[in-house]
């Protein structure tokens, strides 16, 4: 397939998010780098990219995959799917894909990538997104897209300006059968999700249990509800005011979700692997306590689930 006006688009992270949307953008006809490494990297160049979708599966049996970004250059769009804590090193990797007209898009879990990705590469090249979609890498070289379709993304300027560069990327988006959304205020909408992260894995991660049952037993339901206002209130702090219907709308979403949803960040933790913990939860109570504002729910979640991150990453304590 060729689109008319193709855009030189890097993705920097293929796990779920990364592959499935650079994959659709290359379906497209968009000229599409992978950056990647290891197993994955070797699995891409050898055999392609393989997208098992609820929307449709697809293989891509030729990819542009590399681990060196100096061979690609600058591009018109860079689009970020790392893990929280691998932004800041990610943003200095990606270095030579930055041009004077580039546009860095994240797509992660959390409210600090713009900021730490401005803080490396300039303001003036970065964008606020989130993403709606279920996916991950099930192996080397092969992306499952599990849940929401069609997938979207929401996507704005720093500052809130409609730009052109927002209207080509929103057509390509588009025209690769991405829902592509310009809102009025991109950090509301940031923050409107991260409401849904900090409840969803804090709760699932501590309870170990899914979605349907944290949401419904009298004991951690007000819990959640309080949860999702310390999310409102430490937004109102940083200048960001969220609907006033915010929580129960939010609550209302929780509960049209599948009984056995879980979060990716409690998949990790009950896993034993390294979490999101310090840019969710963690992340919530840094901007809480820079602001004076008390999230004591937020605070025991992240405090209860710290040992265990810390024991994935091998940094607990020793005994003395």
């Amino acid at each position: 397939m060729s689109v008319e006006n193709p855009m030189r688009i890097a993705i920097v992270g293929v796990g779920g998010v990364g592959g499935y949307f650079g994959g659709r953008l290359a379906q497209a006809g968009h000229d599409v780098f992978f950056i990647a490494r290891g197993d994955h990297l070797a699995a891409m160049r050898s055999h392609g990219l393989r997208v098992q979708s609820i929307a449709g599966d697809f293989w891509l049996p030729d990819v542009k995959a590399t681990d060196q970004p100096a061979e690609v250059g600058p591009v018109d769009l860079v689009i970020v799917g790392v893990k929280g804590w691998q932004v800041r090193e990610a943003a200095y990797a990606m270095q030579p894909l930055i041009g004077p007209e580039t546009a860095v898009l994240p797509l992660l879990n959390g409210v600090d990538a713009p900021t730490e990705l401005a803080e490396v590469l300039g303001a003036e090249h970065v964008l606020a997104g989130l993403c709606r979609i279920i996916a991950y890498r099930a192996a080397p070289g092969v992306i499952v897209h599990a849940g929401v379709n069609p997938p979207s993304i929401d996507f704005g300027e720093l500052d809130n300006r409609h730009t052109p560069r927002l209207a080509r990327i929103q057509a390509a988006l588009e025209g690769a059968g991405i829902r592509a959304f310009i809102p009025e205020n991109i950090h509301v909408a940031l923050w409107q999700k991260f409401m849904l992260i900090c409840a969803w894995s804090g709760f699932g991660a501590a309870t170990r249990a899914p979605i349907g049952v944290w949401r419904s037993l009298p004991e951690t339901r007000p819990l959640v509800e309080r949860c999702l206002q310390e999310v409102v209130d430490v937004a109102a702090a940083r200048g960001v005011m969220l609907p006033d219907n915010a929580v129960s709308t939010m609550m209302a979403f929780i509960d049209s979700m599948p009984y056995e949803g879980t979060a990716s960040l409690q998949r990790d933790i009950m896993s034993g692997q390294p979490s999101e913990l310090a840019s969710q939860n963690g992340a919530l109570v840094r901007l809480a306590r820079a602001a004076g504002v008390p999230v004591p729910v937020n605070e025991m979640l992240y405090a209860i689930l710290l040992p265990q991150e810390l024991a994935a990453r091998g940094q607990l304590p020793t005994q003395r």
